[in-house]
């Protein structure tokens, strides 16, 4: 797409559906750690490592919330930073697994597959 064409159709609301599940799982991460990952069944737990993810994940989203109504060019920028975490995300998940890490990883690599698969097929487009 040129610089100055309109967004794809649903990537506005792929942005809404991001903040949405990067809250859910975000902010729970962020003030409650070791409640959330226990939950999960992940032992043991870093609180300041799961702060820090819970942090990065609410920054994201909320990014993905303030700039859903944003330019092309914005869009552009935030579909960058999304594929460039989520597949940083895909490898440090993917090599956790590979060390035995806790089968609730499983949830998260599939989440982090699933938003990848969107955002390059987004930034493909445009």
């Amino acid at each position: 797409m040129r610089k100055d064409s309109p967004l794809p159709p649903g990537l506005r609301t792929w942005f809404v559906v991001h903040f949405a599940a990067d809250m859910l799982f975000g902010i729970p991460l962020l003030f409650f750690p070791e409640w959330t990952m226990g939950l999960l069944g992940w032992s043991p737990i870093d609180p300041i490592a799961s702060r820090v993810v819970g942090a990065a994940l609410m920054g994201i989203g909320i990014e993905s919330w303030l700039g859903r109504d944003s330019s092309a060019e914005v869009y552009r920028a935030m579909l960058n930073l999304k594929v460039i975490w989520s597949s940083s995300a895909i490898i440090g998940i993917g090599l956790g697994l590979w060390n035995g890490g806790a089968a609730a990883g499983w949830l998260f690599l599939v989440v982090f597959m699933v938003f990848w698969a969107v955002w390059v097929y987004y930034r493909r487009k445009f």
